[in-house]
């Protein structure tokens, strides 16, 4: 384990030695992988939006039985219990409250006042200044190289905008960038454009500390950079995912040929969440007015923890949807969390270093 080489308004402001956060990812980001992250000095984040009420308490305890280093969860911040969720965390004591929309400003409010972190993930550099205003004290930005939902901009064009817009606006909130991050000359590239930390998700999942089957990493590993796509045709909104035979099949599918399946795996998913059908109803509603869905795409949206869970934690990659990054193209190893901190951060610093020699 390495002494901090790298320090960022965004290390000091969450308390962690490096620049670098394991993001929320649904049915992988559990409290092995969380603490593992933490315990190397990195920021981990337990996903939430795949775990009932009573699931998530369990698995923050769990993780602060393993570690006494910071960490975070991520949750959707327009979930029906997303008031109780936030309390959860504050009656815990947890470091990092991070949102894959950006919450209300009362609940922002609320998080601060309890002396937690709050870090929404934005898509768009008037975002970034929105929620800046409303009292953020960071952003996650991840380009479209990312996996799971995301967009079409690459980090490479969205970092730069989003960076300007909170200059622009007189912000100096720290700024994590992500898609696209694997390794230490990435983590020096975004320091040098300007952000604070990187952070990755498809590298994690593919560590020692990661519990998704090995079988499923294995497949993963052998994928190329041609090997992911971005479909809508899951849950209605762009998401990238590993090109397997299921997802072939699934964006020749006609609309009416995917009904019967898309209602099945929301009754699915009712099961698996514990949650009434007015729960889903008023989350459906929630997504509508918050998202812009149409009724068919917030229908679609049950598939996504259904097929991922299968595909994830069941390792049934023939009923199951693997979402990935691109960078799984360029992976080819099973670190564990430390082993992987301590080489990123440690080259970034070469990086660096030799860079700023060209400086005159």
């Amino acid at each position: 384990m390495i002494e901090q080489l790298i320090a960022t308004p965004f290390t000091d402001l969450v308390g962690v030695r490096h620049p670098v956060v394991q993001t929320g990812m649904g049915w992988v980001s559990g409290p092995r992988l969380v603490s593992g992250t933490a315990n190397a000095g990195g920021l981990g984040i337990l996903a939430s939006a795949t775990m009932t009420f009573a699931e998530l308490e369990q698995a923050i305890v769990e993780v602060k039985g393993r570690t006494d280093q910071p960490f975070g969860v991520n949750m959707r911040a327009d979930a029906g219990d997303a008031g109780d969720r936030c309390q959860l965390l504050i009656d815990h004591g947890v470091k990092v409250a991070s949102f894959a929309l950006a919450p209300k400003e009362a609940l922002i409010a609320k998080l601060k006042d309890a002396g937690i972190v709050v870090m929404p993930s934005i898509g768009a550099g008037k975002h970034a200044v929105k929620v800046a205003s409303w009292g953020a004290d960071a952003v996650m930005v991840q380009g479209g190289e990312g996996g799971g939902h995301t967009g079409s901009v690459p980090t490479s064009l969205l970092l730069p905008t989003v960076l300007d817009a909170l200059a622009g606006a007189g912000s100096e909130i720290p700024v994590v960038a992500a898609g696209g991050y694997f390794d230490g000359r990435g983590l020096a590239a975004a320091l040098s454009y300007g952000a604070a930390g990187i952070g990755m998700g498809t590298r994690f999942l593919l560590t020692a500390d990661s519990a998704v089957p090995q079988a499923v990493k294995e497949l993963y590993l052998g994928t190329d950079l041609n090997g992911t796509v971005v479909t809508a045709k899951v849950d209605g909104m762009p998401h990238r995912m590993l090109r397997t035979d299921l997802v072939e099949s699934v964006e020749g599918e006609s609309t009416m040929k995917r009904l019967g399946p898309t209602m099945r795996r929301t009754v699915a998913f009712k099961k698996d969440s514990g949650m009434s059908w007015w729960q889903l109803a008023k989350d459906g509603r929630a997504m509508k007015k918050t998202q812009g869905r149409t009724l068919g795409q917030m229908a679609l949206a049950a598939n996504t923890p259904v097929m991922l869970k299968a595909g994830l934690v069941e390792g049934d990659t023939d009923a199951g949807v693997l979402a990935s990054g691109q960078v799984v193209g360029v992976i080819d190893d099973l670190p564990t969390c430390e082993q992987l901190i301590d080489r990123i951060v440690t080259s970034a610093a070469d990086e660096l270093r030799r860079a700023s020699s060209y400086v005159r």
